[in-house]
């Protein structure tokens, strides 16, 4: 369930960056009232790295074993808080992250400049959307440290540790016979042993 929230949190991110969150009209006498569209990858620019790197975390967390899935799922809680910090500032302050698209547009550069330019800056319901995202992935990332002890095991193929032939066979003495063992028979022909030399 978490690993689909993550999955939607950071999808869904990727496409409130494509959309238009403000709508810059410039001042009659100056330019003839133009309309500027700006879109995120203006005014949030980071927030397609971190939904990759949202999408990303996914993926290993489904794999990981426990220790790692506390440290993933702070990582996921930090892509939350720095995806709402980005669209907080561009609301703070939509004249200034729209001065780029305001420069190509116009070719006046220099924020004051920009600034007088600027009539009125409609909001769009995109970045608030950015924002309700930002707190899912903050709250992703902390139901993952909270119930990362309750997942199921990674499979087995996984797991680093592995009982090699020669550490079953130390616990057998002299007297007492080794019982035929396939799996350490394929492991010892791995290691270039001949199983059938005992």
């Amino acid at each position: 369930m978490l690993l689909v929230a993550g999955i939607a949190a950071s999808g869904l991110t990727l496409i409130a960056w494509t959309q238009t969150w403000f709508v810059v009209t410039l001042v009659p006498d100056e330019l003839g009232g133009d309309d500027i569209a700006i879109a995120g990858d203006v005014a949030g620019g980071g927030l397609a790295a971190l939904g990759l790197a949202g999408l990303a975390l996914v993926g290993a967390l489904a794999i990981a074993g426990p220790v790692f899935r506390v440290v993933l799922g702070a990582l996921e809680s930090l892509i939350g808080i720095t995806v709402l910090l980005s669209v907080i500032a561009a609301l703070a302050d939509p004249v200034r992250v729209s001065g780029p698209a305001v420069t190509e547009a116009t070719g006046v550069s220099g924020a004051e400049s920009v600034t007088r330019l600027v009539q009125s800056v409609a909001i769009s319901p995109w970045p608030w959307i950015a924002v309700v995202l930002g707190f899912a992935t903050l709250a992703v990332g902390a139901a993952i440290i909270a119930t990362s002890r309750r997942w199921p095991g990674s499979p087995g193929k996984y797991q680093a540790v592995r009982l090699s032939a020669e550490d079953a066979n130390a616990t057998h003495t002299a007297e007492s016979p080794i019982e035929p063992d396939s799996v350490a028979d394929w492991d010892s022909l791995s290691d270039g042993s001949d199983p059938t030399s005992r």
